[in-house]
């Protein structure tokens, strides 16, 4: 009976053996193929009203699209992060920022100096205008004809700062702020403003989805808004994020990108 114990003590050591080996060499495979690591999760936050930076195609899904969330989602992926997309109100975005609820902003924001105190952020992505929205039976069609108009922007807008600034050049104006653009839109289709100001591309989305809309872009000396990406200040990503965000831009496949979601209108 003795040589039946050492016999299964035996077999059962070769069975050990052969199981540790199969799991060392399925987690080296693992490791190979990346099927078991993953990635780190990066919160992002957009304000998802303004087309074709991001926005919600409801008629497909209710996932968060548009040149932006491209862009973050091609850097993302070249680092080894995971993004997820949090709809937050624009002029809220800075704070969520400071206060960890994101990691990151990208939301056709500008780099403003005021912003800068606060945030860093990775160089610009693309370069933006602003347009004069009205309705069609308007006659406002340049900055000077908003003199004693009521004019709606988005809060804590690139848009509010310039409408306050031509108040105080003496195109005095009442202006009308809210959250989102697409409620500045709605009220401009009621009557409750005389125009709006809005940045070219989320424009022409308005104008292709109504026709009695119509717009004029705002001639001006200095060079176009930029967008960039929005960090916590002395964020580790933001280095990294530029770095893969420069090579998108030698590579061509940034160009790539605008060119999917830019409207083909000449500006």
């Amino acid at each position: 009976m003795q040589w039946k114990k050492h016999f299964m003590l035996l077999v059962t050591s070769i069975l050990l053996v052969g199981i540790l080996a199969a799991c060392g060499n399925s987690e080296k495979d693992e490791a190979k193929t990346g099927e078991s690591e993953e990635k780190k999760v990066l919160k992002l936050g957009t304000s998802a009203d303004y087309a074709p930076f991001e926005f919600v195609d409801t008629a497909k899904s209710d996932e968060i699209i548009g040149l932006d969330i491209d862009i973050v989602n091609a850097i993302a992926d070249k680092l080894g992060y995971e993004i997820q997309a949090q709809d937050i109100d624009f002029n809220s975005l800075p704070t969520a920022l400071e206060n960890g609820t994101v990691d990151l902003v990208a939301s056709a924001m500008n780099a403003t100096e005021e912003r800068k105190k606060t945030l860093d952020f990775s160089d610009n992505y693309y370069s933006a205008a602003n347009m004069i929205v009205t309705t069609k039976d308007s006659t406002i069609k340049t900055v000077e004809d908003l003199k004693g108009k009521t004019v709606g922007v988005q809060l804590a807008s690139v848009q509010e700062e310039l409408a306050t600034k031509l108040n105080k050049d003496g195109i005095t104006m009442t202006i009308e702020k809210r959250n989102r653009v697409n409620e500045i839109v709605q009220e401009l289709m009621v009557g409750r403003v005389d125009a709006a100001i809005i940045e070219d591309e989320v424009a022409k989305g308005h104008l292709a989805n109504n026709e009695t809309l119509v717009a004029h872009t705002i001639k001006t000396d200095e060079e176009a808004e930029g967008y960039a990406i929005a960090f916590p200040k002395n964020s580790d990503l933001t280095e990294k994020f530029n770095a893969e965000l420069k090579k998108m831009k030698e590579s061509g496949e940034l160009d790539e990108l605008i060119a999917k979601w830019m409207k083909s209108e000449t500006k």
